[in-house]
C-alpha cells in the first residue's frame, strides 16, 4: 500500500506540473500574437478634429550683441524697428540722425512659436528667433518685448528673454571658423501667453476623429472598436479620414468620454507601401511593405570635368603693353558603359535592398532608378518626394 501511494502521489504531481506548463504556454501565445494583432490605442492613430496647435510669428530686436548686429546701412528695417520701438517708450529722433546710426549691437530677428491647444493667458511656450539681416553672430543678445501674432493678426503672445545660441564662431586675419549656426536661437519659456483660442470641443452633439493617415480599413476599425465598447451607433466612419463620434453633452462627461475612447486598442490593418525620396539630401527611406517585380535596368555614369589654368602673356621690352593674365580652360567629357542588370523580383524588404545594392548606384543615382522602376511598374510602392 505505501508503495501504490507513492506513486499515485507522483503521478498527481505530474498532472499539475503539465497543467502548469499548457496554462504558461497558453498565456504566452495570447501576449505574443494578441500583441501582434494591435496597432496601438485611438489616441495614437487619430486625433480630435479642432483640437490642434497654431502658429504664430513676430518681428523683433535683439539688442546687447558684441558687434556683430546688422549693418544698419544695408538693413533700413533694423533701424526702423529701433525707431519704432523707441517711440512706444516717448522718444523721437530726427530722420536724419536715424539715418547715420551704427547699430553694430542691434540686429532685426524672426520669432516664431507654437501656440498648443487649450493654452491659456498666463502659460510660457519656447520661442525660435532667427535673423533676417546680416548679422554675423546672435550670440549673447537678449530679445526685447516682441508681439507675437496669428494669421488673424491678433496678438496672442507676447515674447522676451536672453538668446541660447548652440554654436561658437571666431575670425582673425580674413580667416574664419563657425561650428553650428550662429543666426539660430531658441529661448526655452520666452514668451507668455496672453490669449486664449476658443475650439470646438464641447459645441454640438458629435465629435470628429481625424486619421493621421487616409485608410478606410482602419476608419472602419476605429467604429467598431469604439461601438463595441459604448454600443452601436455610437460611430460612424464618414470616409477614409473620419469618423464621426456621438458624445455627451456635458463638459466633464465629454471629457471623460473622450479620454476613455483615445484609450481603445485598435487591430493593425495593412501597411501601405511606400518609399520616401529626400530629393535634397539624396536620402531614401523604405518601409516593410514595399515589393518589386521582375526588371532589367541598364545604369551607366556621366562625368564632365571642367579645369582652368591661368596664362600670363608678358609684353616685349620697350613695347608699352601691359601684362595680362588670361584663363585656359579644359573640357573632359567621359561617358562609362552602362551593363543591362537583370533584378530578380524581391517579396521582402531585405531582398530589395540586395538587389538595390547590386546596381552599384549612388543615392542621387538611385533617385532617377526608382522613379523609373515605378514608371515600368515593376515597384510595388507608392512614391512619395519631400
Amino acid at each position: 500500500m505505501k508503495i501504490q501511494t507513492q506513486v499515485f502521489t507522483g503521478t498527481g504531481q505530474q498532472q499539475l506540473l503539465l497543467k502548469s506548463l499548457v496554462l504558461v504556454a497558453f498565456t504566452l501565445f495570447a501576449l505574443l500574437f494578441g500583441a501582434s494583432a494591435q496597432a496601438g490605442r485611438i489616441k495614437e492613430i487619430a486625433s480630435i478634429e479642432g483640437v490642434r496647435s497654431n502658429q504664430l510669428s513676430g518681428f523683433g530686436l535683439i539688442v546687447g550683441l558684441d558687434g556683430t548686429g546688422d549693418q544698419t546701412t544695408q538693413m533700413p528695417y533694423t533701424t526702423q524697428g529701433l525707431s519704432n520701438y523707441l517711440r512706444q517708450l516717448g522718444m523721437t529722433l530726427p530722420a536724419a540722425q536715424l539715418s547715420q546710426l551704427q547699430m553694430k549691437n542691434v540686429a532685426a530677428v524672426l520669432v516664431t512659436a507654437q501656440l498648443p491647444a487649450f493654452a491659456r493667458p498666463g502659460q510660457t511656450l519656447d520661442i525660435n528667433v532667427s535673423s533676417v539681416g546680416n548679422s554675423k553672430s546672435l550670440k549673447g543678445g537678449t530679445l526685447i518685448a516682441t508681439p507675437l501674432k496669428g494669421v488673424d493678426g491678433e496678438v496672442y503672445a507676447m515674447a522676451q528673454g536672453n538668446l541660447i545660441v548652440a554654436g561658437a564662431g571666431a575670425s582673425a586675419g580674413g580667416s574664419k571658423v563657425t561650428v553650428n549656426h550662429l543666426s539660430v536661437g531658441r529661448i526655452p519659456d520666452g514668451a507668455q501667453v496672453e490669449r486664449s483660442v476658443p475650439t470646438s470641443l464641447l459645441e454640438g452633439n458629435s465629435i470628429s476623429l481625424s486619421l493621421n493617415a487616409s485608410d478606410f480599413q482602419t476608419a472602419r476599425k476605429v467604429a467598431a472598436a469604439v461601438n463595441q465598447r459604448f454600443g452601436a451607433g455610437v460611430a460612424m466612419a464618414l470616409d477614409g479620414r473620419t469618423v464621426q463620434v456621438q458624445a455627451p453633452s456635458g463638459p466633464n462627461e465629454r471629457v471623460s468620454f473622450i479620454a476613455e475612447m483615445e484609450e481603445l486598442a485598435v487591430e493593425s490593418s495593412v501597411q501601405s507601401a511606400k518609399v520616401i525620396i529626400n530629393a535634397r539630401t539624396g536620402s531614401i527611406v523604405l518601409n516593410q511593405a514595399v515589393t518589386l517585380g521582375a526588371c532589367a535596368i541598364a545604369h551607366g555614369n556621366l562625368s564632365i570635368s571642367i579645369s582652368s589654368t591661368p596664362s600670363v602673356s608678358q609684353p616685349n621690352a620697350f613695347s608699352n603693353g601691359t601684362t595680362t593674365v588670361t584663363e585656359k580652360a579644359s573640357i573632359d567629357i567621359k561617358a562609362e558603359p552602362g551593363k543591362l542588370i537583370l533584378i530578380p523580383a524581391a517579396a521582402q524588404l531585405s531582398e530589395v535592398v540586395k538587389a538595390l545594392n547590386s546596381l552599384g548606384a549612388t543615392p542621387q543615382d538611385l533617385l532617377a532608378i526608382l522613379q523609373a522602376i515605378k514608371s515600368a511598374g515593376a515597384l510595388n510602392a507608392e512614391l512619395e518626394v519631400i
